[in-house]
């Protein structure tokens, strides 16, 4: 909860506090922020209370946040990714077993998402200025289910 939550408060406080400062672009806006939260703030799984209470949140908080710094011209957004393909999983033949056990939930395509489609979505929400207080899952239709 100390870094994901509090955390995430943190760096959108120190960062808004510093944007809020700068020339505002045409039109107002003086930039966003997306945060990162996880498909466990609504899919937590058992064990997960903890991760789970500190990414909803995450994304709990993107609406008013982004209502109180409209006033200054900056946006808010939360991307929740789902199951990315990280080092996380490990390497070699048991962690592609396991991979391929995981994407059996995904709907389509059956597999990981791939670090760059997140990178994606979050360059999306940077660049729209039309995108604002939104929660984006990332997670090919993923649903998890309690284990």
């Amino acid at each position: 909860i100390d870094i994901n939550l509090t955390g995430t408060f943190d760096m959108i406080r120190i960062a808004a506090t510093a944007m809020s400062r700068t020339e505002p672009l045409e039109g107002g806006e003086r930039g966003a922020i997306v945060n990162m939260a996880s498909v466990a703030a609504f899919d937590g799984q058992i064990g997960q209370a903890a991760y789970s209470a500190s990414k909803g949140a995450v994304v709990g908080m993107t609406l008013p946040i982004a209502r109180d710094l409209s006033v200054v011209g900056i946006r808010v957004n939360t991307v929740a990714p789902g199951l990315i393909d990280t080092p996380i999983y490990g390497e070699g033949e048991g962690s592609e077993a396991f991979k391929a056990n995981l994407a059996k939930d995904v709907l389509f395509p059956k597999r990981l998402g791939f670090s760059d489609e997140l990178a994606s979505m979050v360059l999306e929400l940077i660049g729209n200025s039309y995108m604002n207080a939104q929660t984006i899952r990332v997670d090919g239709g993923a649903r998890l289910g309690p284990k």
